[in-house]
């Protein structure tokens, strides 16, 4: 929320410094983004003055004026249809950066004519949408003065950060309340002058009690809807508000000043009287950003007899708005229950200022005055006749009331805050306690007279204070959250026992062993869009009310992230991504706890020893996948091979991991070319997914690691050449020679998978290398023979051969 400092002080009489302010916004919990000067993009710009006009001799609608901006006559070529001499306006001469067109101005040729500098309209300097001519200013403007200087440009803009639960401070009269509690000078009273009105309020009544508890409003007849005066004008734009006309305006301007947001119908487009109901399915309005919205029967609306008027709370109708040509004017102020606005609002995907404030919470009890203070200004600004005030409903006022230790304050806030001074400050900011009504009625004699536990009376604008340790808030963040003393956790005698859960180390043990086969961390959005999940089978679950449809499904692989993740890193030239996330997969029966892999681009760049660069294959993937499943403890020796890993994987260059039939471990291969193309990947792209929870467990066997005891005696190596079917998988050789002696073979592995001359069609030839480890005493050539005989049987039941 944006506010000048001189706005501020109209709520806050302090002689505080612009740093001083900023330093307490912040230490009281109203974070400060920013503090701007308006006028300094405009530092470059002049008030100059007219000396003479003539007509361009190459075109009728250019004209050579004389400048004067206070160091002497300059040419200038204009365009501007008021543009005569003795006007006094803004000029802006060469090396003035033009904020409303983006450009630099320099000496230029206009048609021939030398050009030094301009003179400027409104839009050009952002201040305004005129551009049917330069700026006039009076006659007595000082000339060669900086126009920000004149025109009180140099108001600072603060630009504060409220949280959602601080609706009260959605105005500047609220933040000026938190500032006063903090010490930083004295809340003005809000006064306004009594409205003399005549003849009946206006026909309105709310039929929608729930979305629409309280709705008030009052009719001005015979007003005049101009411009806005200088004042409110200049305050609205240094916060990036376009001002529209004076009625419009007033009602912006009290939403920012005072938090209140109201509406003003133009009375000749109405039909009726208003009426706050639920709307019809299927009801439509052209809502005042001239969008057309449908509505149905769980939102409320502001109807006349033949049409909606406005969508409640959140915007009015194009129809029914205000105008020049307006002459009678309707102002609602209304109350609309929070949760119905922001159901509308998320449903409708329809923002706006009075939403944020309405879903928020305004003050219920601001009616009456807020009502007032609108019609003040209307009859002030634009003339006109009030009405009497038509009241329907009511608003949810009831006071709450909280008992309150001040011992909290340290107990829970850990800052020990001496009773009077905490009373104080709830006093200060709106609180009441007892008979005790403000911080001017505070005495030492009457808060005596409250014994025990104090009875705390909310303010109806603090919607978020639910308990006493909202007012421990409250009290600790006035004082200071950096007084609060550091204190220490008591920590318990000996050694501290692990708190990590079986679940966590595992994730730990994945993690670094990623990490140190030189994958790199992502952290990828948990939601999806519809279309990333489309091809990973779709998400099993939705948001009912995502914060975007990018983001709206609940992941059902941990893939899509990461391929939007490796899009993003290859599109900025990245030539070799390996990413890796750990995170939940969001299943229809559960959660999963998942690894996710995706290598892309180049495995190896291109070089004089090896020649052009190598891309990822499924062998890259399928080797990730068993480290990883190695590290995180799975027991790699029995894994096997098996199947395609789905319809999101390459047919032919996946597959899975698992221990038996049933039990997945992982799956990896390469990605499904429409897979790729879906996340706007070109090339080839391997990935590995772990499932982590199907990892089983290891049976508890205490702290202590057993000790290395290496073999006593060495080992045995033999090789065997195998003539095997083609469509064997070189897994089931290699599974069927391990298991042909237990107690002898410790490993297995292929080292070579010939094609080719020698090798009949159909067929390959898989060399293999077997490891027998003896215990106790060597192994004899007899033995050795026994062994063999056993691997080649073993093979031959799996349709293999021993090659000669």
């Amino acid at each position: 929320m944006k506010f000048t400092l001189s706005w501020l002080k109209q709520h806050l009489d302090t002689t505080a410094t612009l740093d001083q302010i900023v330093d307490a916004l912040t230490r009281i919990g109203l974070e400060v983004e920013g503090v701007e000067n308006p006028g300094e993009k405009l530092a470059a710009f002049r008030i100059a003055k007219v000396l003479s006009a003539e007509r361009h001799p190459q075109a009728d609608k250019l004209q050579i004026l004389s400048v004067d901006a206070g160091d002497g006559p300059l040419q200038v070529v204009c365009g501007a249809p008021n543009a005569r001499a003795g006007l006094v306006g803004v000029f802006g001469a060469p090396g003035a950066y033009v904020p409303g067109l983006d450009v630099t101005l320099k000496l230029a040729s206009i048609r021939g004519v030398e050009s030094n500098g301009m003179m400027c309209s409104t839009r050009e300097l952002e201040l305004g949408e005129d551009h049917d001519g330069i700026i006039e200013l009076p006659e007595d403007a000082p000339i060669g003065t900086p126009y920000p200087d004149y025109a009180g440009l140099t108001d600072p803009v603060i630009d504060v950060a409220i949280t959602p639960n601080r609706q009260d401070c959605m105005g500047v009269r609220g933040i000026a309340r938190d500032l006063a509690a903090a010490g930083m000078g004295t809340l003005t009273p809000l006064i306004f002058d009594p409205i003399v009105t005549d003849g009946a309020g206006p026909s309105v009544r709310t039929e929608d009690t729930a979305g629409c508890p309280a709705f008030f409003a009052q009719t001005v007849a015979g007003v005049t809807n101009g411009d806005s005066p200088d004042w409110m004008r200049r305050s609205l734009l240094a916060i990036g508000q376009k001002p529209i006309s004076a009625l419009v305006d007033i009602t912006n301007y009290l939403m920012i000043d005072l938090g209140r947001p109201l509406h003003v119908y133009d009375r000749a487009k109405l039909s009726g009287g208003l009426v706050a109901r639920r709307a019809k399915d299927g009801e439509q309005v052209v809502a005042l950003n001239g969008k057309t919205y449908t509505l149905d029967e769980t939102m409320t609306v502001i109807a006349d007899d033949t049409a909606v008027h406005d969508i409640g709370g959140i915007m009015g109708g194009e129809h029914s708005g205000v105008s020049a040509d307006t002459t009678d004017v309707l102002i609602e102020c209304a109350y609309f229950d929070p949760d119905h606005i922001a159901r509308t609002g998320q449903k409708l995907t329809l923002t706006s200022d009075a939403r944020s404030r309405f879903e928020r919470g305004v003050d219920p009890a601001f009616l009456d005055d807020g009502l007032a203070i609108a019609t003040a200004l209307v009859l002030h600004i634009c003339g006109g006749t009030a009405s009497a005030v038509t009241r329907s409903g009511e608003a949810p006022v009831e006071p709450r009331v909280i008992h309150y230790d001040p011992r909290l304050s340290a107990d829970l806030g850990g800052l020990h805050v001496a009773p009077e001074r905490q009373a104080r400050t709830l006093l200060s900011l709106g609180f009441t306690i007892g008979a005790i009504k403000s911080a001017d009625a505070f005495s030492d004699a009457l808060f005596s007279t409250i014994e025990g536990k104090w009875p705390v009376t909310v303010p109806t604008w603090r919607r978020d204070v639910d308990g006493p340790a909202d007012l421990v808030e409250e009290v600790v963040r006035i004082e200071g959250i950096d007084n609060i003393p550091s204190t220490p956790l008591p920590r318990l005698p000996g050694v501290a026992k692990p708190t990590a859960t079986p679940e966590q180390k595992l994730e730990r043990r994945a993690r670094r062993a990623a990490a140190a086969r030189g994958l790199d961390e992502a952290v990828t959005w948990s939601f999806l869009s519809e279309a990333e999940a489309a091809p990973f089978g779709g998400g099993a679950w939705t948001l009912a009310n995502p914060i975007s449809e990018d983001l709206k499904v609940m992941r059902p692989s941990l893939l899509p992230g990461l391929l939007a993740a490796t899009a993003r890193n290859l599109k900025r030239g990245q030539q070799s991504v390996r990413l890796f996330e750990i995170g939940r997969r969001y299943l229809a029966e559960a959660e999963r706890a998942t690894l996710g892999v995706v290598l892309a681009g180049d495995r190896r760049p291109r070089g004089w020893r090896d020649g052009k660069a190598a891309s990822f294959d499924a062998y890259d993937a399928k080797a990730e996948a068993i480290a990883l499943l190695a590290a995180s403890g799975a027991p790699a020796d029995n894994l096997q091979v098996m199947g395609e890993a789905g319809d999101a994987w390459h047919p032919g260059q996946s597959g899975t991991l698992r221990l038996g039939p049933k039990t997945v471990l992982a799956s990896f291969g390469m990605l499904h070319p429409l897979v790729l193309k879906a996340f706007d990947l070109d090339g080839a792209v391997a990935a590995v997914e772990v499932y982590l929870d199907a990892i089983p467990p290891k049976r508890a066997s205490g702290f202590a690691r057993p000790a290395y005891t290496p073999p006593a005696l060495q080992a045995v190596r033999r090789d065997f050449a195998f003539l095997v079917p083609a469509a064997l998988a070189t897994d089931t050789l290699v599974r069927a020679v391990k298991g042909a002696d237990k107690a002898a073979i410790v490993s297995a592995r292929v080292f070579d998978v010939f094609t080719g001359e020698g090798v009949e069609d159909g067929h390959k030839s898989v060399a293999v290398e077997i490891v027998l480890q003896p215990t106790a005493k060597s192994f004899t050539d007899e033995e050795i023979k026994a062994v063999a005989d056993k691997v080649v049987a073993a093979a031959t039941k799996q349709g293999a051969s021993l090659r000669a």
